[in-house]
């Protein structure tokens, strides 16, 4: 009787061990690039993502988060996605806007100016940047915004004028055009370069959010920040489609609960460090404080231009957008 217990107990631990090395061998092992610091609130909340996701699959996909363009810089990061290389990646899409106007929807100045006002701006571009994102062999898993966009400057500035020449860094088609309207001159630089560009004289200039500033330090050497809610861009998480066919049902439902916690998180982190990356600026040495009323005037009028120029690339998926926008903020 003993030796059959002993011969019982033997063969069950022996299966349990077999489940459990058959469980660890079906572990999907998933890298996902983003490209701010580690310490950014995109960067903070894809990492509570990731493990929202190991928790909810039991393990079965096991996301690293890897920060500050570590493994692909920002520009890279879709296309690394899109093609297989890495199979989940954080981008902001309206980098892309040459594959697309419609990417560009988060970036059209004085449109959407507000949490709110882009959160129905989103809802409105949402189904048709879906469907882009489909035929272009990624899955939307979630998004969230950046806090309002302002302007950075080494000098101070008062009016359109006073730009004439400043080299300033652009990150999409939107910035660039902001930079050749205003008279200044785009240069296109990563978030992970900021610090040494504005260090060493590459750009002097700006537009981004609080959080980006005071992410880098850029009072190390910029003196101002105008605060002119120019917009609020939008990062996306986006899986590989081809490996997303791939997940049980189980595990989908899974990673798309944590996906709608991480953009409600997402959401409340880019309100709460708004303020507090503004007074970081301040406390910096930084001169934070709405720009001039001519300043603000000149830069509505060249939005209004931008607006147009958005509105004729994206033809009717834009004018979808921004007239379902209009009507969900009457």
């Amino acid at each position: 009787m003993k030796t059959l217990t002993k011969l019982m107990t033997a063969t069950a631990i022996t299966a349990v061990a077999t489940i459990g090395a058959q469980a660890g061998s079906h572990a999907q092992k998933w890298d996902m690039p983003m490209a701010y610091s580690a310490t950014n609130f995109h960067s903070e909340n894809g990492v509570k993502f990731a493990d929202c996701v190991r928790e909810g699959t039991g393990g079965a996909i096991d996301i690293t988060v890897h920060a500050s363009g570590s493994l692909f810089k920002g520009a890279d990061i879709k296309r690394a996605v899109q093609t297989g290389q890495v199979p989940i990646g954080e981008r902001l899409l309206s980098g892309h806007q040459n594959e697309n106007a419609v990417f560009g929807f988060d970036s059209v100045p004085f449109l959407a100016t507000s949490f709110d006002a882009s959160a129905d701006l989103f809802k409105a571009a949402k189904p048709k940047l879906e469907a882009i994102l489909a035929d272009q062999n990624l899955t939307l898993l979630y998004s969230v915004p950046w806090p309002p966009q302002g302007l950075y400057f080494r000098d101070e500035v008062t009016s359109v004028a006073d730009m004439e020449g400043i080299k300033f860094r652009s990150y999409n088609n939107a910035t660039a055009r902001l930079a050749e309207l205003t008279g200044m001159a785009p240069i296109p630089i990563e978030a992970a370069e900021i610090s040494q560009a504005f260090a060493t004289g590459v750009a002097d200039s700006m537009i981004s959010s609080g959080a980006t500033g005071y992410d880098r330090k850029v009072w190390e050497s910029l003196n101002y920040f105008y605060e002119v809610d120019a917009w609020l861009p939008y990062n996306h998480v986006m899986v590989n489609s081809e490996v997303w066919a791939d997940v049980s049902d189980e595990n989908k439902a899974a990673m798309m609960a944590c996906a709608e916690t991480a953009a409600a998180d997402g959401l409340e982190a880019s309100k709460a460090y708004t303020q507090f990356t503004l007074d970081g600026l301040r406390e910096g040495g930084m001169t934070v404080g709405p720009a001039s009323e001519q300043m603000v005037g000149e830069l509505k009028a060249i939005g209004e231009t931008m607006t147009a120029e958005w509105l004729e690339a994206a033809g009717e998926d834009g004018a979808a957008i921004v007239d379902g926008f209009m009507a969900m903020m009457q």
